[in-house]
């Protein structure tokens, strides 16, 4: 498969601006010379960007929606995985955040990218399961997509409830834990809103109470973490920025982190590939 077919297709509500004065009609020329299409420039990472490995927003903007409620109409088309990844790593991704009322807050991002994620592959409807840590989950050819019931800053026992219960049923079917992967979806303030870091799950939780609780009850298990930026505030003040992650999303931001769930599908094909 090339690159450009895992590269996800985002839906626009309108074209970009532009002059329709400046349509070209159509002309008699004397020559037969084709026309030459000019290539857009692009845009290089910086070598921050580059250095830290984070993958940038995209270099155009959809526009806004009219209300929060269409914020998610025209999310991101999220190219279907190949049928041989089915014989790949068996991923469980779970998202942590915070239940309602603090659903649609910063802090529960990821839980928004994998409501993107689950419409996006037609997968069916998120379901409470007992046996999986009292989670919402949804079961794919691909992925088993996984959400944390409870407040991010005791997310550990939940997940790890639900990557046993995992483990057990992928054994049961013939697959040995060597087959199995976990991944953790979360909100991330080092990060612009929409962008996207892949890091290993025993790197420094920087502060992050949700990834300290899950360190300090998976005590060693390897597992791969995928940031999705939410920005910060100004402020380093620990009660400016707890007001920040938990106030709502604007549509604008929910937009792009809606956006930012392409850029996730492709790291979670890259590691169900390996």
């Amino acid at each position: 498969m090339t690159q450009g077919n895992r590269t996800k297709k985002l839906s626009r509500n309108s074209t970009p601006e532009h002059d329709p004065s400046a349509t070209p009609s159509t002309i008699t020329s004397t020559t037969s010379e084709p026309t030459k299409t000019p290539t857009p420039p692009s845009t290089p990472q910086s070598r921050k960007q580059k250095r830290k490995g984070i993958i940038p927003p995209p270099l155009f903007e959809l526009p806004p929606p009219n209300d929060a409620s269409s914020a998610l109409s025209s999310p991101t088309t999220v190219t279907t995985p190949p049928p041989q990844m089915a014989s790949g790593t068996r991923l469980l991704v779970c998202s942590i955040g915070n239940p309602a009322p603090y659903l649609n807050t910063l802090h529960s991002a990821g839980h928004t990218v994998l409501n993107v994620l689950r419409e996006s592959l037609s997968y069916p409807s998120f379901q409470k399961s007992r046996a999986h840590g009292n989670g919402l989950l949804s079961t794919g050819t691909y992925f088993t997509l996984w959400q944390s019931p409870t407040l991010m800053n005791v997310s550990g026992p939940a997940v790890s409830a639900a990557w046993k219960q995992f483990v057990r049923e992928n054994k049961q079917m013939g697959y040995g834990e060597e087959g199995c992967g976990l991944v953790v979806v979360h909100d991330e303030l080092e990060l612009r809103v929409g962008e996207v870091k892949v890091r290993k799950g025993d790197a420094s939780p920087k502060g992050h109470n949700g990834l300290k609780s899950i360190r300090d009850t998976l005590r060693g298990q390897l597992y791969t973490r995928i940031g999705v930026g939410i920005g910060r505030p100004e402020s380093r003040d620990a009660g400016v920025v707890a007001d920040y992650v938990l106030r709502k999303m604007s549509v604008e931001e929910r937009r792009k982190i809606s956006v930012s769930a392409g850029r996730v599908m492709e790291e979670l094909m890259k590691l169900s590939d390996q």
